[in-house]
Order: C-alpha cells, then structure tokens, then sequence
C-alpha cells in the first residue's frame, strides 16, 4: 500500500474512565482519546476503537482491519489479539508508558511490530506506521524464506529415501535411481518430490 493513510486501522484501548475512577485511570482514558484523536486528524481510518476486554477475535476477524494498535499493554488483551491475527498476520502496533524490557521482548517475540513507550504524539503518527509496517513485511519476508526452506529440506529427504529405496529393490547406483525418479516425474507430470512420496506410500503398504 503506497500511502499508509488508507489503512484500515483498529485500536483497541480504553474508550472511557469509569464512574470513580482513580487518578491513573482518568489520564489512560485521557491518553487513550489523544492518540484516537492523533491518528483521525492525521488522517487515518479508524475503523473501531474496541475496549481491552471486549470480544476481540471475534470483532477483529469481523472488522479485517489492515492495522491492530494496542493501547496501554495489557497482556491478556495482547494476547486475544496475537490468537486473533494467528492465521492472517497483520501489523500489531503497541503504545505503552511502561519501558519494562522483558514486557517488550515478550510483545515483540508474540507477534508486535513496533512497540513504542511514551505515547503517541500526532507528528509521529505516520512515522511510526510506517516503521511497523516496514517491519511486518521484512518478518513476513523471511517467515515465507524460512518455510520455503523448510519445505526444500522436506522433500530432499522424501527424495533421498525413495532413491535410497530404488537402489536396495533394484540394485541400481545412485545416478541411476535419480534418473528413474525424474523420469517418472516426467512421465506423470509430477514434482520429483511428490513422485517420491507416492512410491513411499505404496512401498509403506506392500510391508
């Protein structure tokens, strides 16, 4: 996305004090409205501010929002939205006043793109979108290189152990049992590795 004002973006935070609350809760209310009110006048979508314990995976598979931020951590809330976000990653941003290193460590470890303490002020706004989406893309980057090679690694060994196969049953050479896999890959239209696991199988059953 070229602009990041486009974003649809969920917050999810305190939306008001509570009747008698304490002094702490009245400034995390106050904090809470000031960066909605950052994030609207700089432009962005705010498709819903949601409360910490509200139904959040439910509402966020609902909303589809481009952008989570999480306002003043709070590790359960934290936690509905990484179970949220577990099978459609998107870009979670956290603001908090808290500058504990291991809360930070165990956000970022949990799935957070940027975590930021000290609140958000309105000129910082985009910078800090920006940062966490830059972010996002590099983690998604290499977690899709780390499947790949992962997968890669999966299907040598299926190919090594039908080649291995092929070598005791026909008393070929390693070249030759190769050539006999690509050649039926070939053939069949096939993944040399898929035509590997199929001759496993039917070699699994014939025990």
């Amino acid at each position: 996305m070229n602009d990041s004002r486009q974003l649809k973006i969920v917050v999810i935070n305190s939306l008001v004090a509570p009747e008698g609350a304490d002094k702490a809760a009245l400034l995390q209310a106050e904090r809470a409205r000031a960066i909605r009110i950052g994030l609207l006048e700089s432009g962005y979508n705010i498709l819903a501010a949601l409360p910490p314990d509200a139904g959040l995976e439910e509402q966020i598979a609902q909303l589809q929002p481009d952008v989570i931020i999480v306002d003043e951590q709070s590790d359960a809330a934290l936690k509905k939205v990484v179970a949220a976000t577990a099978n459609a990653r998107r870009p979670i941003v956290c603001f908090t006043e808290d500058n504990d290193k291991e809360k930070m460590h165990a956000a970022i470890e949990a799935g957070v793109s940027a975590y930021v303490v000290a609140g958000l002020s309105a000129d910082r706004v985009k910078a800090v979108l920006d940062v966490a989406l830059a972010r996002f893309e590099v983690d998604q980057k290499l977690r899709h290189e780390l499947s790949e090679t992962k997968i890669k690694l999966a299907e040598r060994k299926v190919i090594e152990r039908a080649k291995g196969l092929l070598m005791e049953r026909h008393h070929c050479t390693e070249d030759e049992a190769y050539k006999k896999l690509r050649r039926l890959a070939m053939d069949k239209n096939l993944k040399l590795s898929d035509v590997a696991q199929r001759m496993l199988d039917v070699a699994d059953l014939l025990i």
